[in-house]
């Protein structure tokens, strides 16, 4: 007998979205040997090159490779799907390894069912998962705009511009290359190329000039610094401030849906720990620290009406309900293990 055909995570490890698949990994009990992991470098553009563009167009990660379910007999070469949509991600992950399923696993971890159990959780995960996955208030892309003064820029430069030169690296030699006639690419690969050459220089023409005093810039440099500050205020004084107020509003305390993980938390506990983090926030940080960061760094203030037992003064305290959320997704042990290295 053949072995079983494995799924594939192409993810990367600095990705938001990539941890939270790993969460959904861990939480669901799927073994180490049950899905091969596979680093897509960020930093030197891997997901713009040609290879894994044939896996995930928008050059996104993270991507699932999973064998369709009707290719697994014995007797049939195996043929594979990449799942590119994070919520449909979640989903197989959570199907493919439950109770009542079929999946022959390596694995003897509990199987616990992430889906909500009742149509109006479900309609509550799902417009949770709307707000959280919106690509203004991506992390992974928020990491990019996370300066609104002089200093900050300085501070942002040192930290993306080696990344944003390895992306820009990969993308001229991929459109070279194209042009050569040595790799084949379709038009729209083409353009796609082009869009995202054009978005980096666009940020290192400003990044590369962040050590200049704004006096020392030209017209065109200060438009650039001005433009890119009026794009990072947008993001976060607006569209992460009302993010951050509606999810706290909306989810039950201390997880979205109530006392029970359910697979809108795999996201939640990815973005908030992310938006923490650009909020000058740490892993280490409690409830009402890391949240009361995001809130000084968005400008906004959430209501603090949940209740939890403070262990030190041994008292009841009302803390916000994402403060809640964070304390209590730190205690798990997925949480443990995937951010384990900070």
């Amino acid at each position: 007998m053949s072995a079983l055909p494995k799924a594939v995570l192409y993810y990367s490890p600095g990705s938001v979205w990539s941890s939270a698949v790993l969460l959904a990994l861990e939480e669901k009990g799927y073994a180490d040997d049950e899905v091969d992991l596979k680093i897509v470098d960020l930093a030197k553009g891997e997901n713009f090159s040609m290879s894994y563009l044939r896996l995930n167009l928008k050059g996104i990660v993270p991507t699932l490779v999973v064998p369709f379910r009707d290719s697994l007999s014995e007797d049939v070469e195996s043929r594979y799907k990449p799942l590119t949509d994070k919520k449909a991600i979640f989903a197989l992950l959570d199907k493919s390894r439950s109770p009542l399923s079929r999946t022959r696993t390596t694995s003897a971890a509990p199987a616990p069912s992430l889906a909500p159990a009742t149509v109006a959780f479900s309609a509550a995960s799902s417009a949770l998962l709307d707000v959280l996955h919106a690509d203004e208030v991506s992390p992974d892309l928020l990491m990019f705009y996370n300066a609104r003064d002089a200093a900050s820029l300085k501070t942002l430069a040192a930290n993306v511009v080696p990344v944003l030169v390895g992306r820009q690296k990969t993308l001229a030699d991929c459109l070279s290359e194209s042009e050569a006639g040595q790799i084949q690419a379709s038009e729209k690969v083409k353009q796609f190329w082009k869009e995202k050459q054009r978005e980096t220089e666009e940020l290192l023409a400003v990044l590369l000039a962040a050590d200049k005093e704004e006096a020392a810039l030209d017209a065109v440099g200060k438009t650039k610094r001005e433009e890119f500050f009026a794009k990072a205020k947008a993001a976060w004084d607006s569209a992460v401030k009302d993010a951050v107020v509606k999810l706290n509003k909306d989810i039950i305390g201390p997880y979205a849906l109530g006392d029970q993980l359910s697979i809108a938390d795999l996201s939640l506990a990815a973005w908030i720990r992310g938006v923490v983090i650009l909020a000058g926030g740490t892993a280490g940080d409690d409830g009402s620290v890391a949240i009361g960061k995001v809130e000084e760094y968005c400008g906004c203030v959430l209501g603090k009406d949940f209740q939890v037992v403070d262990a030190r003064q041994k008292d009841i305290a009302a803390v916000s309900k994402l403060a809640a959320f964070w304390d209590a997704m730190r205690q798990r042990e997925s949480w443990k293990k995937v951010y384990r290295t900070g």
